[in-house]
């Protein structure tokens, strides 16, 4: 089972450090590998000052079933 599933606070947690880090040292955050529809709005409330998420892989894979109008809504929502 992957870990964000089976405790998703523990995922993120260097994360978290990572970008708390680099914010004070004035440095952007930016991330990507791994994160989807399923993902994305968690690590995006965790991890503050994200400034850009590459989220190309998994967009284009949802793309697939959704259609890529819809997977493009479906991932901005997350944002928002």
């Amino acid at each position: 089972m992957p870990k964000f599933l089976k405790d998703p606070a523990k995922a993120v947690d260097n994360h978290v450090r990572c970008a708390k880090l680099a914010t004070e040292l004035g440095l952007g955050v930016n991330a990507g590998h791994d994160l989807n529809l399923k993902n994305l709005k968690f690590y995006k409330e965790q991890v503050k000052g994200l400034m850009e998420v590459s989220i190309g892989h998994a967009l284009v894979c949802d793309a697939l079933y959704y259609g890529l109008q819809n997977t493009i809504q479906m991932y901005l929502r997350q944002l928002n």
